[in-house]
């Protein structure tokens, strides 16, 4: 076998806040992560779709995006857009 060559393997204690809240027609269950990576963006997680997004107060703006980060119709993308502006 051969020796793994490593691109970084660092340790950083994160800020992890765990919040679930219910929407219109869809439960979110959020894991969001706040590091020194990712340029100031948060880590979002969401445990129900098993998906995730790197996002930051920009993404939110570009239409679309966590629709198709985490794969929602239009409806649950609002909703959780808008629970995303207060806590990014």
């Amino acid at each position: 076998m051969t020796e793994r060559f490593f691109l970084y393997d660092e340790v950083e204690d994160t800020k992890t806040r765990f919040i679930s809240f219910m929407g219109e027609s869809q439960r979110f269950d959020l894991i969001i992560m706040t590091t020194n990576r990712y340029y100031g963006k948060k880590l979002v997680l969401d445990i129900q779709s098993n998906r995730f997004g790197i996002i930051g107060s920009d993404d939110l703006e570009e239409p679309g995006y966590l629709e198709d980060a985490f794969q929602l119709n239009e409806e649950d993308g609002k909703e959780l857009r808008e629970f995303l502006y207060e806590v990014i």
